[in-house]
Formats: C-alpha cells, sequence, structure tokens
C-alpha cells in the first residue's frame, strides 16, 4: 500500500501537474501551490489555459486527484489500526488523514470551478485556503504514516533482539 501511494503523489505531483504546466504557458498549477495563490494568478491560468487545458485539469482532479487522497488515508488508517493499541490515541491518528481525504476533494472540485464562469474573489480564497490546508493535512498524514511504521519497525527488531539474546530465535 506504500509504495502504491508514493507512486501515486509521483504521478499526480510531480508527472501530471507538471505536464499541465505545458499547457498554461508554464504556470504552476494551483495544486501545486503549497502557500496558496491570489486572483491574479488564477486570472493568469484561465487566461493561459484553453477549455480543453481546463477540462484536462478537471480529469486529472477526477482520477489521479481521486485516487491518491483516498489511497493515502486508507494506507495511513490501516497502518494506525495496525500498530496501535485501541482507543483515543488511534482515533487522534486517524483525524488528519480522513481530514486530509475530505479537504482534498474538495480543494479539487473548488480548484475546477474556478474555471467555469465570472471569477469569484471569494471562490479564489476558498481553494486557496483548501490548498494550503490539504498541504499541512498532507505533511500531518505522512508524518503519521511514517511514524507509525517506524515505530513498528523498531518494536519488531527490539522484540527479535530480545528473543536472539535468549537463544529462542
Amino acid at each position: 500500500g506504500l509504495v502504491v501511494t508514493l507512486f501515486l503523489f509521483g504521478y499526480f505531483h510531480l508527472l501530471v501537474l507538471n505536464q499541465m504546466e505545458d499547457l498554461s504557458n508554464g504556470l504552476t498549477m494551483p495544486d501545486q501551490m503549497i502557500g496558496g495563490y491570489s486572483v491574479e494568478h488564477v486570472e493568469a491560468l484561465r487566461q493561459a489555459m484553453d477549455a480543453d487545458a481546463a477540462g484536462q485539469l478537471n480529469y486529472v482532479h477526477k482520477t489521479a486527484g481521486l485516487l491518491f487522497p483516498l489511497f493515502l488515508a486508507l494506507i495511513t488508517m490501516l497502518a494506525v489500526n495496525i500498530n496501535t493499541a485501541r482507543g483515543s490515541v488511534r482515533w487522534i491518528l486517524w483525524v488528519p488523514p480522513m481530514a486530509f481525504a475530505v479537504v482534498d476533494l474538495w480543494e479539487n472540485r473548488a480548484i475546477d470551478a474556478l474555471f467555469i464562469g465570472a471569477l469569484d474573489p471569494a471562490a479564489v480564497s476558498l481553494a486557496s485556503t483548501l490548498t494550503t490546508t490539504r498541504w499541512m493535512l498532507l505533511f500531518a498524514t505522512a508524518a503519521i504514516l511514517f511514524g507509525v511504521l517506524i515505530a513498528a519497525f523498531v518494536r519488531t527488531f527490539r522484540e527479535k533482539w530480545e528473543l536472539s539474546k535468549r537463544g529462542l530465535l
């Protein structure tokens, strides 16, 4: 699951969204802008991208943009479930991945809406806020996933070490 999630991240963020810059005269896609973006940036994108390019971005959001957040959230929640005792800690560790998936999917819809009809500064502000929030939740989710996996590895290593010291392994 981790390998698939890493592949989807690379495909979505490093390959596809970077290739979308070819359709926008080199302008960065909103999804890639960790600190958010302005009305001016979105207006420049709208002018640079024709209807086919905006449709391509919408398609990317419906495919890799859907699969990546869902896979990451599910794999993180599974890792937490397998390696964390039942209780409030597990529920607390589940919040960032669940919030990430919801915010990411909402952000995709908000960005797609920026390319339809008149440009609304409030819509740009919402989409920009969702993008920044999504990146923060992505970092939190990745930290939880790798933290849980590293802790599980260390715990297993210590158990095997103790068994080998006793001659039981």
